[in-house]
């Protein structure tokens, strides 16, 4: 799951853009559209309210009519009656980048998380370097950077550098986040406040059982780091506060840049593994047994850390 900072306004084409012609922001809001149907489990004939998506995104009804419209030419949406939109077929079993590719840059700025976490972007960079590197214009270079400063994983120096933080790039620095991880997410499990959401419960088991029933090669990495952060962020925010949850999206920042290396090596086992893992945890919340689902968390993380 991305945690994006409300973008600022921007001037956007009309409605009716095509496809080639839209905007990054409008591509990766239609991404984010896609990945609620999914997450939803949204049957044709659902409603998608323009207002609602935009305020469960943060931005303006804008770039989500664009979006909704960019959608409509994949045949994912179409109008519903006299007004708005609502979903054209089942897409739980096709592949959203087949459906509508990344943006231009949303794929670099995974490009730039990946190229760091195999050692081939030093800790310090400028933008200066990364534009050879890259060939794309200064604007982006310099978006992407302050999206990193955003998410914590980069800090600008004074003058002209950047700074990526230091990472999880050993052996201890991973096993002491398991340790941190083990004593936060637990805890959040048994504070007095702890509600969960039924929706979100339903939501997050969906997407779990999407990832057993496809085969390994077909759940791409930024997928499955997607489902397996938000898991843990939405246990977390079931607390109530918003300190621990916000500590446990940290600490998925901090794993992201490795992931993109780490997950070419996941044996399908593991990821099987923590799948289940992941839906026991969801079945004993559910059935208003916390003890039983921190322990089971507990070992899920322990057998984490191992592997």
């Amino acid at each position: 799951m991305t945690h994006d900072t409300p973008p600022q306004p921007l001037a956007e084409p009309p409605p009716d853009v095509p496809a080639e012609e839209a905007s990054d922001l409008q591509i990766d809001v239609a991404r984010r559209i896609l990945q609620r149907i999914r997450d939803l489990g949204l049957k044709p004939g659902a409603r998608l309210p323009a207002a609602d998506l935009a305020r469960s995104f943060g931005v303006s009804r804008s770039p989500v009519t664009a979006a909704l419209e960019l959608l409509r030419e994949k045949g994912v949406v179409c109008a519903a009656g006299g007004r708005g939109m609502q979903v054209a077929r089942d897409i739980s079993a096709e592949s959203l980048t087949d459906l509508l590719p990344s943006s231009a840059a949303e794929t670099l700025y995974h490009r730039i998380m990946s190229d760091r976490a195999a050692g081939l972007l030093p800790q310090e960079v400028s933008e200066a370097e990364l534009l050879p590197r890259y060939a794309v214009a200064r604007g982006m270079i310099r978006k992407l950077l302050m999206r990193f400063a955003a998410e914590g994983l980069a800090r600008r120096l004074p003058g002209h550098g950047w700074r990526f933080v230091d990472t999880l790039e050993s052996d201890a620095d991973f096993q002491a986040s398991y340790e941190f991880r083990i004593i936060v997410e637990c805890a959040a499990l048994l504070t007095p406040a702890f509600r969960a959401d039924p929706d979100q419960i339903g939501q997050l088991r969906r997407a779990h059982e999407r990832v057993l029933a496809a085969p390994r090669g077909e759940v791409p990495g930024d997928e499955w780091f997607r489902v397996n952060a938000s898991f843990h962020e939405t246990l977390a925010s079931w607390s109530g506060n918003r300190f621990l949850q916000e500590a446990i999206r940290q600490q998925n920042n901090l794993r992201q840049m490795q992931e993109a290396v780490y997950y070419r090596v996941l044996a399908p086992a593991r990821l099987q593994q923590s799948c289940t893992e992941h839906i026991a945890i969801l079945d004993a919340v559910e059935a208003g047994d916390r003890d039983w689902a921190a322990a089971l968390l507990r070992q899920h993380l322990r057998s984490a850390a191992e592997s």
